[in-house]
């Protein structure tokens, strides 16, 4: 199917997305109102409405949502053949500027997302239908940074737990608090006590189950951090409580993690840009996965654009002779951003990558300000790639001279 143009479009329908019902609101290329009423986040209406408004003529419906509460009106929209589009949040607030009057309400933010497509068909992003593996991967790596958060979260709070009651003992096996070996020992010995009765011989067959390369030196090490305290701290009774609570449910948050970091996996091994996308230094599944769903189904017309949306470009502002410079933006795509972030700071281990860190550290940029340029500098990389389907090469590196 042929996606029609902006100057082909004769209807223009903006949907203020909500959980349980949607505002839209229809306009015509004339700028008459078709259409303007609540409507359930239902299939069956929302076809009834497109199957509607069609009748005037190609019909292109914008939401300012395309995920989550919007996905419905997306996926039925995409179904029915006629073309979807989507206005960023931030956009449609300074358009919201344009229009009289300072409510803010469903009726009102569906009429000017219908304008806005009408009007400023520059602001709006097309969206394609995604393929399902995209689809997959988006909810896949979603839940792995929502399992990810609570791994940190629920670490954190066993760390603090045992520093209050032996930081000796932390700091023995503070390294290893998430090794299932550690976890295993603190959910069935959660005290100091408690472990120093099993002794030394115990301790060691029973970390070496689980960890045989170093339980006995994590055996030795523990043993001697039990032998530095003999004070009970107050607290502990009830520490004995929650910390076998804890390595449990870390436990558990790890062993879900794999089992998604495996579906991750294979559908990011299937996928076509797999092999291009995992040749860039510092770039793995999870990284490769962010990638995919967060470039898909966009178009990206250089490379600065590409940096742009992963609000990694820099943003001048000058005004006369009182305000000059460059500054950090604090816009763009933040789930590709971190992800292009923490990929340069990995590919520092990589020669070309970390020359290119060195010289900008060498000119006085700050390690932060040095990462983001090296991130930047791997945008126009990856552009590259993604447009021509090629395995990284490396930056030809300056001469002496």
């Amino acid at each position: 199917m042929t996606v029609p143009t902006h100057e082909q479009i004769e209807v223009f329908l903006g949907v203020d997305v909500g959980k349980g019902q949607h505002h839209a609101v229809a306009v015509s290329r004339s700028g008459t109102i078709l259409f303007d009423r609540t409507l359930p986040n239902d299939e069956t209406r929302l076809r009834e409405l497109i199957d509607t408004l069609t009748q005037y003529g190609p019909t292109i419906l914008v939401v300012d949502q395309p995920a989550t509460i919007g996905a419905l009106a997306v996926a039925v929209a995409q179904d029915m053949g006629i073309a979807v589009g989507y206005l960023p949040g931030l956009a449609m607030r300074r358009i919201a500027d344009l229009y009289p009057g300072e409510a803010k309400t469903d009726k009102k933010d569906a009429a000017i997302i219908a304008d806005a497509a009408r009007t400023l068909p520059h602001a709006i992003r097309n969206l394609k239908a995604t393929d399902t593996q995209v689809a997959e991967l988006s909810i896949l790596s979603g839940f792995d940074d929502d399992l990810a958060m609570q791994i940190t979260a629920t670490s954190n709070r066993l760390h603090g737990l045992l520093t209050q009651i032996h930081p000796a003992l932390e700091r023995a096996i503070g390294r290893h608090i998430a090794h299932p070996a550690i976890l295993d020992l603190l959910e069935h010995y959660p005290t100091p006590a408690q472990i120093r009765r099993l002794g030394y011989a115990r301790l060691a067959t029973r970390l070496s189950k689980k960890a045989p390369r170093m339980g006995a030196r994590l055996a030795g090490d523990i043993t001697t951090a039990i032998s530095e305290q003999n004070v009970v701290v107050i607290g502990t009774s009830a520490a004995e409580t929650v910390i076998p609570k804890l390595a449990e449910q870390l436990s558990s948050l790890q062993r879900q993690r794999s089992d998604v970091v495996a579906k991750v996996e294979a559908l990011v091994e299937a996928h076509p840009l797999y092999p291009v996308l995992t040749s860039m230094p510092g770039v793995g599944i999870r990284t490769t996965a962010r990638i995919i769903t967060e470039t898909s189904g966009k178009h990206f017309a250089t490379a600065g654009h590409l940096a742009a949306y992963a609000g990694l470009a820099p943003v001048t502002r000058r005004s006369g002779s009182s305000i000059r410079g460059e500054h950090r933006s604090r816009r763009g795509n933040k789930k590709l951003k971190r992800v292009l972030y923490l990929s340069a700071f990995a590919a520092l281990q990589d020669p070309d990558s970390r020359d290119y860190y060195d010289r900008k550290r060498a000119q006085g940029k700050s390690y932060n300000q040095a990462l983001v340029a090296l991130a930047r500098r791997r945008c126009d990389v990856l552009f590259a790639m993604l447009r021509d389907g090629t395995i990284y090469q490396a930056h030809p590196r300056p001469s002496a001279a």
